[in-house]
């Protein structure tokens, strides 16, 4: 009787753990990796607001002919998996994925008085670390609001591609924005020489 309920006490346990581990994941969003359809469309990430919020910028442009007219808003957003193996080894694994949202601001509204918050939804952009089904290792995406799928921009090295891969301190990623992750990259040395940093220390 005693070995009989231990077996059914073992298996309680597993399927608690098991239905443990299926929460942390759903919680987390899509662990993974990104999911495409059969021809090859990247299926818009859920739940990536779950993910690691790596940082935000305001009307930042990298272009000397940007317009002030329109500051928009960017949050950043990468996977869990990719992030604490970025946190490792100061590089990012396969199937990584980054979220860029796109909002509108404004300094008038409510109560407010000074700076700027956030406003409408404008738009998504995704980047994705592919090394089998992408030549060049890094593609990118742009969702609208209703958009469920999208096909990368093209070509592979497009104009998005090569800003990346000349500027970006770490691999593909603006990791000279994103303040805690560019201590990581300092204290595993991986910033692009090539790089250009206002403080390299």
């Amino acid at each position: 009787m005693r070995k009989i309920f231990a077996v059914a006490l073992t298996g309680l346990v597993i399927a608690a753990l098991t239905i443990r581990v299926s929460h942390i994941q759903t919680a987390g969003g899509s662990v993974a990796g990104p999911q495409f359809t059969a021809d090859g469309k990247l299926v818009r990430p859920e739940g990536y607001r779950r993910w690691v919020f790596v940082s935000s910028g305001l009307g930042m442009s990298y272009s000397q002919k940007a317009s002030d007219d329109m500051q928009m808003f960017t949050n950043v957003f990468v996977n869990p998996a990719s992030y604490d193996y970025f946190l490792a080894h100061g590089t990012w694994p396969d199937k990584t994925i980054f979220v860029l949202e796109l909002y509108g601001s404004t300094s008038q509204g409510s109560i407010n008085k000074h700076g700027n918050y956030q406003t409408g939804f404008m738009g998504l952009d995704v980047e994705v670390k592919d090394e089998k089904r992408f030549a060049d290792k890094w593609a990118y995406y742009g969702f609208n609001s209703n958009e469920k799928t999208a096909s990368p921009n093209t070509p592979g090295k497009n104009d998005c591609w090569q800003c990346h891969d000349q500027n970006a301190a770490v691999e593909h990623s603006f990791v000279q924005f994103y303040p805690e992750l560019l201590k990581v990259a300092r204290e595993k040395g991986t910033i692009k020489p090539t790089v250009h940093l206002e403080d390299k220390k």
